[in-house]
């Protein structure tokens, strides 16, 4: 008996077809059918009732069941924990991280990872909220800095980063001015915004923000990354709801008003594997937070002088 019979009998059993699990399994009907017969025989019982329009388990398939998808995910456990054993042995810290995050946290995680590990070799791979997720169960990355919410409950937030959502306005602008804006006076306005591939969580909440009080925003242009987004602002082609984080830039051409009331928080978190053994962890987990700390401190004071 291989993984793989346990595999092919967890999707058949589950999707209650054969031909459907052969389809999520990407592999031949016939093939498939062979393989469970196999294993049935190599157990010496049947597990699955065989209908013209599908499969039942048995009993002894039912209970077989539960104890395959443990197996599988002992196996897959086994196999996050060696690959961590060997980036751990390696002196490698594998970050993830969301675009706009890229400007802001990572270069300085970076430097102060490098100024008390300069022997450790630093992996960071930019990733979406939901690919970040995937990589931390599959023990791709060690940390993630990303956008909440997170899904699985294997994967817990550590720290969290208060990151409000601004309103980025060119110079000489209509709206520009001080103290917060009420998203609602912006609703005729042209919008530049993050494109929805790049950073899809950021996109939703700032569509959603506009949605809450009343409107569809007039997205005219798009750009891949914050600076772009900020360059296009002070081109003066529109206006742009970015996070807060974006005071501690070095553009100019824009000013910065903070949203009045906002219907939806931003914040980015570093997130990890519950229970992940890894010692290079604990290193992370603090130089994040102390960069959390750091950016945040100077957040506040830019957003106080916004209001």
């Amino acid at each position: 008996m291989e993984l793989r019979h346990l595999r092919y009998f967890v999707a058949v059993a589950e999707l209650g077809s054969v031909s459907r699990a052969a389809e999520s399994l990407f592999i031949a009907q016939p093939p498939l059918s062979m393989q469970i017969k196999q294993l049935e025989e190599e157990l010496g019982v049947p597990l699955l009732l065989r209908y013209a329009r599908g499969v039942r388990l048995t009993a002894a398939g039912t209970v077989f069941l539960e104890q395959a998808k443990e197996l599988l995910a002992r196996a897959e456990r086994a196999k996050q924990l060696a690959r961590r054993q060997d980036s751990v042995a390696a002196g490698l810290a594998r970050i993830g991280f969301v675009p706009s995050a890229g400007h802001t946290v990572v270069p300085r995680l970076v430097r102060r990872l490098r100024s008390i590990r300069p022997e450790c070799e630093i992996d960071v791979r930019e990733m979406v909220t939901a690919r970040q997720s995937q990589a931390l169960l599959d023990g791709e990355i060690d940390i993630g800095l990303l956008r909440p919410p997170i899904t699985s409950s294997r994967l817990t937030i550590a720290s969290e980063l208060s990151d409000p959502f601004c309103l980025a306005i060119p110079d000489g602008h209509a709206l520009t001015g001080s103290g917060p804006i009420d998203l609602r006076s912006t609703a005729r306005e042209i919008f530049v915004g993050f494109t929805r591939q790049r950073g899809p969580a950021f996109y939703d909440q700032t569509l959603g923000l506009c949605t809450d009080v009343g409107f569809s925003p007039n997205l005219r242009y798009e750009a891949s990354t914050l600076y772009g987004v900020l360059d296009l602002v002070s081109a003066g082609l529109g206006i742009a709801i970015v996070p807060a984080s974006s005071s501690t830039l070095a553009p100019t051409g824009f000013v910065l008003r903070i949203l009045n009331r906002p219907t939806r928080a931003g914040c980015l978190a570093l997130a990890q594997s519950r229970g992940d053994p890894n010692p290079m962890l604990s290193t992370l987990s603090e130089l994040t937070s102390a960069v959390f700390d750091e950016l945040g401190a100077e957040m506040r004071q830019r957003v106080a002088g916004m209001t």
